[in-house]
Formats: structure tokens, sequence, C-alpha cells
């Protein structure tokens, strides 16, 4: 063993019990020495004997000398012990917790909620399993780096332990992610919620540093191991638990956010059939089975068609034909929908090419589209590939987008806008645009969403909010595109406020392409001009493509 290796616990421990055993042998023939050479020593000091016997005296210093070595040693032994007992309590207390925070661990977590379940079950109390979630904590850490992150993270927990009970235990499970475990009064579920309420209060107030201040909000999913009557349940240990404030912080995600909810049956089956519906949209995504639907958009005073909007669809084998808004969200939060509404995109520019000249498509552009800083010369370079002219696209763009980052839309509309594709400004009215960003940012078109175009409904009725998107559009010379259009009614009271597109189920359910091409087949709007044929004359959009680029 060498210098540097670390020695044997077993050796060490050896090497201590036989200086134990010599130190006690030496105290045993101390005494028995002792008694012999002690007289003679009194002797020799009192003058009354001869030499004490050399041999025994030799033995009497020796016994002394083994005594003071093995005293010395059990001093040693001592205190190794001592600290070997302090490095393992501080191994075991790392190992239990998380380094930033001081809160348990995801793994200590799982052993501490089931001690507190048996303990609480020994009194005849319930357990709450308490998961929290930082609302968009990511745009800190992005935005005022991971200092100012972890600064955040140490004083929500300070302010999350100011208000648990003595018996509570806060972890971190990892990144922004938290839960807590109480115990309460069985069938008194209304404690979690008022220790929850006030949770929620104390995190709403501003986070300030020196030199920032942070606000943020959370999600909250709960479960408990009784039901709500103070029964227990059918399976509560500590993993179920979990798993259920899981699946009931996930319901709070998908309300919206900074909420909470306890976690019920139906949850675990919407989030099955949530994780179904992912599968298949990876193995339809590969199969083909998302394909380009279209809607009618026409003219108010001429009634005569101008153009289709582009509509998602998902022609599944099991569930049937299934709209946008159930697969979109998920595409998003799996990172499909840049591919899945590229692959729509292409079949659709594959499409539009066989119809009349005159008539326009519309593509609705995702938020999450609008993140990649190449997001134009893809499309740009689509449009190449179909043979598709630019000046017929018109990409629609929805209020939401423009907050996240104004900056790369701008230059993303700019980029299409200079190769003669059109902007309209999509669902206008539901979100947060200024004027000042639709006097800023160049815009085609704006379009009212058809939740205020529904209230012409009822005869007589006026929409002021209608009429006042009108009195905008014309304000600031932007043709308007009315949706929802869906009876007589409401197409009267449109046709009153001036031109405008509109499109809705009025003019007929949205059809996949083959009904499109018979609809304008029948009314002379077909060419016949296939993508093909469009590419074996490209050159000119090649140039187009090469002059878009960066």
């Amino acid at each position: 063993m060498t210098e540097h290796e670390p020695d044997n616990p077993l050796k060490a421990a050896e090497r201590d019990i036989m200086a134990l055993g010599i130190a006690t042998a030496s105290i045993i023939l101390l005494v028995g020495t002792g008694g012999s050479v002690m007289p003679q020593v009194m002797d020799v000091l009192s003058g009354e004997g001869g030499k004490p016997n050399v041999i025994l005296v030799n033995a009497l210093l020796l016994n002394i000398a083994l005594i003071i070595f093995g005293w010395r040693r059990y001093r040693e032994l001592t205190r190794e012990i001592a600290e070997r007992r302090r490095a393992e309590a501080r191994a075991q207390h790392l190992a239990a917790t998380d380094p930033l925070t001081g809160c348990l661990n995801r793994r200590s977590m799982f052993e501490a909620t089931e001690d507190l379940r048996a303990r609480a079950a020994m009194r005849g109390e319930a357990v709450a399993y308490c998961m929290i979630d930082l609302d968009n904590f990511k745009q800190i850490n992005d935005m005022h780096g991971h200092a100012a992150g972890d600064a955040v993270l140490v004083m929500m927990c300070e302010r999350i332990g100011t208000l648990l009970g003595r018996e509570a235990r806060l972890a971190r499970l990892g990144g922004d992610e938290f839960a807590f475990v109480m115990p309460f009064p069985a069938g008194h579920a209304d404690r979690v919620d008022d220790l929850v309420i006030r949770l929620f209060e104390s995190l709403a107030q501003p986070f300030r540093m020196p030199e920032l201040t942070v606000d943020l909000t959370l999600s909250i999913g709960l479960a408990a191991d009784h039901d709500a009557d103070g029964s227990i349940g059918l399976v509560v240990d500590a993993a179920t638990l979990m798993h259920r404030a899981d699946m009931a912080l996930y319901h709070a995600k998908k309300q919206g956010r900074n909420r909470y909810f306890w976690f019920e049956p139906t949850m675990e089956s919407e989030l099955r059939f949530r994780n179904q519906l992912e599968t298949g949209i990876r193995r339809g995504l590969a199969r083909g089975e998302f394909v380009p639907f279209y809607e009618q958009q026409v003219d108010l005073d001429s009634g005569a068609l101008v153009g289709f909007e582009m509509l998602a669809r998902w022609r599944s084998p099991q569930l049937g034909l299934i709209s946008p808004d159930i697969f979109v969200p998920i595409a998003e939060e799996i990172g499909l929908i840049n591919e899945l509404s590229e692959r729509l995109m292409e079949q659709a520019f594959a499409d539009a090419r066989e119809w009349d000249e005159t008539l326009s498509l519309s593509v609705n552009i995702s938020p999450v589209q609008l993140r990649d800083p190449w997001f134009a010369q893809r499309i740009l370079k689509k449009l190449v590939t179909a043979g598709f002219p630019p000046q017929r696209l018109e990409i629609e763009i929805t209020e939401s987008c423009l907050h996240e980052n104004i900056g790369l839309v701008r230059s993303m509309i700019m980029s299409l806008r200079n190769q003669g594709v059109q902007i309209a400004l999509d669902d206008f009215g539901t979100g947060y645009s200024s004027f000042e960003q639709l006097r800023n940012l160049p815009f085609d078109r704006i379009k009212i969403d058809r939740s205020f175009v529904s209230d012409l409904k009822e005869p007589g009725k006026k929409s002021r909010l209608v009429d006042a998107i009108v009195s905008l559009g014309r304000g600031l010379d932007l043709p308007l595109t009315a949706e929802g259009v869906e009876d007589e009614e409401i197409l009267r009271a449109l046709k009153s406020m001036g031109r405008l597109k509109a499109q809705g189920y009025f003019y007929g359910q949205p059809e996949d392409a083959e009904g499109v091409r018979t609809r304008l087949r029948a009314a002379g709007l077909l060419t016949g001009k296939s993508a093909a044929a469009a590419r074996a004359g490209g050159d000119d959009a090649q140039t187009l493509y090469r002059t878009a680029r960066p």
C-alpha cells in the first residue's frame, strides 16, 4: 500500500484491537510484577535491602511503557471514530439534500414521504403531497443569468419554509420543480387549501435583489393518501402520491398556469389519452397522415371566390379526422410543430399551383416557428421548390407572436415581404397589439377574430368592437378579413361595414385537396399546371431564393 492509498478500515480495526490487547496484558503484568518489585524498591529507598531484581524492574518499566502506548492509541482511536462518524453524517446529509437550497432532494423526499405517512397513520391523520413548478422560470435564467435564477430559488424556498409546519418536508426535485409533504386531519383538506393560497400570496410578492427585481408565478398539483371524506384510498404509497401530484400539476399547467388542482381520477385517463395522441402524432407524421384542408375566402361585395386558408387536419386510422385544436398544442410541446407545418405547406404549395392565378393561399404560422431565425428563408425555398408565386401567399401571424421577440419577427416579416409574400395579423383583438406595433410593423391585412364576428348573429345587433376594428383598418389603409361567417344575418351586417373578405361555414365546410380541385374545375378556376411542370422552368424562382438569403 502506497502512502497515497487510504488505510483499510478492517486492518486499522485489527491493529486497534491488538493495541488494546497489548495494553490490557500490560496492566495485568504490571499488577503481577509490581507486587514483587515495588517492595524491593521500597526497601532500597529505606536502606534496608539490596539491589532489586533487574529483570523484574525492566519488566515493570516495559509494562508502564506499554500502558502509556495503549492509552495514547485508545485516545487516537476515540478521536478517529468520532471523525468517521462526523464524516459519515456529513456524507449522508450531502446525499440527502440539494446543495443550492438545502432542501431534501428527490431520493430523500421519497423516504421522507414514507416516514411521514407511517407516523401520520398512527395518529389517524392524512398526508398531502404538493408538487410545485415555477412558470416560465427559464426566461429568468436566460434574461438575467443563472446566478440570479439561483438566488430566486433560494429566496423562494425560504418563503415556503416559513409557511410549512414543523413536520412538513420540503424538497427540490430538480431544476425549478419543488415539492412538500405535510400531514393534515383526515377529511379536512381545506387546511391544505388554506396553506396553498397563502403560498400563492407569498410568492406573488416580488423577489428583490441588489440590482434586480423578479416576479414569478407557479403552478401546483396536489394529491392525498385519503379520499375527500377522510377514508383511505386503495393505493396510497409515496410513489403513487408523487405520480398523482404530478398529473394534477400537468392539469394546472394545461389550464393556464398560476393555479392549483387536486388530483382527480379523470386526470389519469386524460393524461393517458394525451400520451396516446403524442405517440400517434409521431407515428402519423412518419406515415403522412397529416393533410391540408382548405377554407374558402370570398369577396363580400361580389361574392367571388378569392382564395383559401390552409387548415391542418389529422386523418388518424384509429381516431378519425382530428382538428388542429387537439394536436397542434401537443406538436408544439414535443417539438414537432416545425416539421409538421412545413410538410403541410409543401403539400399546400403543390396543390395551390394548380389553382387559377387569381386565387391566394393563406397559411397560419405557429409562434414556435417564429422563434427560428431561418424560418423566412426556409419558406422562400419551399416556394421555389413548388414553383408557387410568393405574391399569392399570405402568411398569418397571431398577436401573441409579437411579444416574444419583436425584433426577430420584424426581420422575418421584412424578408418575406421583400419577395412579395403578404403578411396578415390574425385573430386581431384577442391579444395585446398596440397601435404602435400596427403602425410600425408592415402588415398587409387584419383578420377580425370569429369571437367578435359571432356577436352579429342576432338580427339588428351591431358589434361595437367589429365597427372599431373596421374603422381602424380604414384609418391604417389595411384590408380586412372577417372570420366565422356562419349565417345570412352576419353576412348582411358585415356588408354594411364596407369592403371586406370573409370566410366561414356559411360558404361551406373546409375541404381536402380533391374536394377543392373538383370545386375549381366546375368553376373554371383550375389551370392544370402541376408543381413538377413549374419546377421544370424554375430558374427565376431560384434567383428569387438566392436574393432572399442573408
